[in-house]
């Protein structure tokens, strides 16, 4: 056996000092957020509306390869940060396979995942401009708990908009966001304008992280000294985020390890971009080669059922237009148990790379998906939550692939979280009475119809 422990930690002085910038590196950059009532590129000055100022800088930034962390961050980040590496031996004994496996575990703090990374970041900058406090969504409930515990930390009020059917799948991951002092309203509700309209023209709908998004920035536009902040597409989100990747690689790096396939779930993109950022830097750098696989549940294909094109990035279509794979912005996905992936649409920085054929993407079914997390979960000791099981499922395809072929091939994939806050889904599952559902040609159709036009 390899010298290699089972779980690499860094050092508390080797956790980055900044944050990785991929559109740098680019050289087709991502289309810029358009106006929806002009068509143009949106302003700094626009964007101010709605975002923190610093962060619109980061969001607009596609020249610096690096921003510094403030030192605020990054004393935070060390309360949970470096974040363990762990080979996988025990899942790689289990299958048998000439594989070698590693996941980064992101689920080791109380938020229970990766979203705290730009939770803090965003609610640090909202702070430091003055604010009073801060609107979001969140979808399987992980995003909002972070943000809940970033925003108790600065001492900012924090209104959260939970996807219906997760507020109502995941009770207690509710809970802990109102612990931490956060209102909780399920998405669609009677309490906005783009609420109730949804709701007038999608009646008893479980919602979707589209709706949700129409709601929080509706609620932050209209609350002086309110700001929206959103947890995955954005590119500033993917650039916090990218802690995850230069951590993963410092750590390789090391024991000089080189990955040749690189997992991560997508609904937005924040967990993959981080994960894959400094090794699709050297790819786009050409200094070295790796196979990236973007995983998406197959009820709401983005990426492999998808156009790309400008679109709203909510339902209630009152956010900027982003360039992305979408399934249209009026799609509502099935009431699957990955609440985190069920968004329309991807980030428009991982657009472009996908569509430019820098990594590939993969949708899978959710009964397969928990067949992995529960083989996971029997020879690991960690229960995944079901976003980081799709990962899984397919880091489990890989290795039986090599297993088959007998290459011994260097796979890393995200564990974003824990699935402790998922039992309800656990349940079905074992229950017999989860189902797969794969939406239809036409059901697609009906949402590229209503695809902006936008010359």
């Amino acid at each position: 056996m390899e010298q290699i422990p089972y779980k690499i930690y860094l050092a508390e002085d080797e956790l980055p000092q900044a944050w990785y910038n991929m559109r740098a590196d680019m050289k087709i950059k991502p289309a810029p957020l358009l106006n929806p009532g002009t068509g143009r590129p949106m302003t700094a000055a626009e964007l101010d509306g709605v975002f923190c100022e610093e962060l619109v800088k980061q969001e607009l930034n596609e020249t610096d390869a690096w921003i510094p962390i403030p030192q605020e961050i990054r004393d935070f980040y060390k309360m949970y940060r470096p974040s363990p590496l762990v080979r996988a031996y025990c899942l790689e004994e289990k299958l048998g396979t000439p594989a070698k496996i590693y996941y980064k575990f992101e689920g080791n703090n109380t938020s229970g995942s990766h979203k705290l990374n730009s939770a803090i970041a965003q609610a640090y900058y909202a702070k430091k401009q003055g604010l009073t406090g801060v609107t979001t969504e969140t979808g399987a409930g992980q995003w909002g708990t972070a943000l809940s515990m970033a925003c108790s930390y600065f001492g900012l009020d924090c209104k959260v908009y939970m996807v219906k059917v997760s507020y109502e799948q995941k009770p207690f991951r509710r809970e802990v966001m109102r612990v931490y002092g956060a209102s909780v309203t399920p998405s669609p509700s009677d309490t906005t304008e783009v609420g109730r309209k949804i709701l007038a023209e999608h009646p008893g709908t479980g919602g979707s992280l589209g709706c949700a998004i129409s709601e929080a920035v509706e609620v932050a536009t209209k609350n002086p000294g309110y700001r929206y902040v959103l947890g995955s597409v954005l590119n500033q989100v993917l650039l916090h985020q990218s802690v995850i990747g230069l951590e993963t690689k410092a750590a390789l790096d090391k024991y000089g390890v080189k990955p040749d396939i690189i997992i991560g779930c997508a609904g937005g993109g924040s967990n993959l971009g981080g994960l894959i950022a400094p090794f699709m830097g050297e790819k786009l750098r050409g200094e070295a080669d790796y196979q990236i696989i973007a995983v998406e549940p197959a009820s709401c294909p983005s990426f492999t059922r998808g156009k790309f094109a400008y679109d709203f990035c909510d339902t209630g279509m009152i956010c900027p237009l982003a360039k992305m794979y979408t399934l249209g912005s009026s799609f509502i996905p099935s009431p699957n148990h990955a609440g985190g992936l069920r968004f329309h649409g991807m980030s428009s920085t991982l657009s472009q790379l996908y569509h430019d054929g820098y990594m590939s993407a993969v949708s899978v079914e959710q009964t397969q998906v928990f067949e992995a997390a529960e083989q996971f979960a029997r020879v690991e000791g960690i229960l995944p939550a079901p976003e980081s099981s799709h990962a899984i499922r397919v880091a489990i395809d890989e290795a039986l692939k090599c297993k088959e072929t007998g290459e011994a091939k260097t796979i890393v994939f995200g564990l974003t979280g824990t699935g402790y806050f998922d039992m309800v889904a656990y349940e079905k599952f074992h229950d017999g009475k989860m189902t797969d559902y794969i939406p239809t040609d036409e059901e697609l159709q009906a949402g590229f119809d209503r695809l902006p036009k936008v010359e």
